[in-house]
């Protein structure tokens, strides 16, 4: 379960750091909208490393 946890936040990650290049890469950011990709980035590998290090905690333990 925290696997797939820590799956679907790498996910969420990676998407958040594609936008993040693609609206630095723009003519005119600011043109798209504000959306805090920086932040999100952050946020979601934040909560995949917490929960993949639970997870592999759990694992080892189990094993």
């Amino acid at each position: 379960m925290l696997a797939a946890v820590a799956a679907g936040a790498l996910l969420l990650a990676a998407i958040a750091w594609v936008g993040d290049l693609r609206r630095t890469r723009r003519q005119r950011p600011d043109d798209v909208g504000i959306v805090p990709w920086g932040p999100l980035f952050l946020a979601a590998l934040g909560i995949a490393g917490l929960s993949g290090f639970v997870a592999l905690q759990y694992w080892l333990a189990t094993v």
